[in-house]
């Protein structure tokens, strides 16, 4: 019988190195915000795009629908955002940024910028080139079909 080794299997391994990137810069948000990492999907998303929908804030950060609705009703109750119902269809609303989430927003940027510098900055120069362009290439391509991997 084959066996698969997860500790070597790509796709595990990518996404454990998310999740440990991820799990690093959640720590700057919620000491500075008392953020959840939806809550920051959420609130950058939106200052990012101005408005959008739940559904949109879902395919752009590749939350589950549950996760957007709780986030978007925190980020309410903290006055952090405001939901304008669809004129055209009531079941649909568009959430945007208070002043007070905008700043918030506003506070983070530099802080995320400074992380992400901090993260390039422990590769060499020609391996950020190298990572950058294979990540360019993972996402361009999407999921490999079977016969296409190694």
């Amino acid at each position: 019988m084959e066996i698969l080794e997860l500790e070597s299997f790509l796709p595990y391994r990518l996404y454990r190195l998310a999740d440990a990137v991820s799990r690093e810069f959640s720590k700057v948000y919620s000491d500075r915000l008392g953020l959840s990492r939806p809550e920051w999907r959420t609130l950058s998303g939106l200052g990012q795009h101005g408005t959008m929908t739940a559904t949109e804030l879902g395919k752009q950060s590749a939350m589950h629908k549950t996760k957007v609705s709780r986030a978007v009703a925190e980020l309410e109750r903290r006055r952090w955002l405001t939901r304008t119902p669809d004129e055209n269809d009531r079941r649909v609303e568009h959430l945007m940024l208070t002043k007070a989430g905008l700043a918030a927003y506003r506070e983070m940027v530099p802080l995320a910028k400074a992380f992400e510098r901090e993260l390039i900055n422990r590769m060499k120069l020609h391996q950020q080139a190298v990572l950058f362009d294979v990540i360019y290439s993972l996402e361009r391509k999407g999921t490999p079909s079977p016969s296409s991997t190694i």
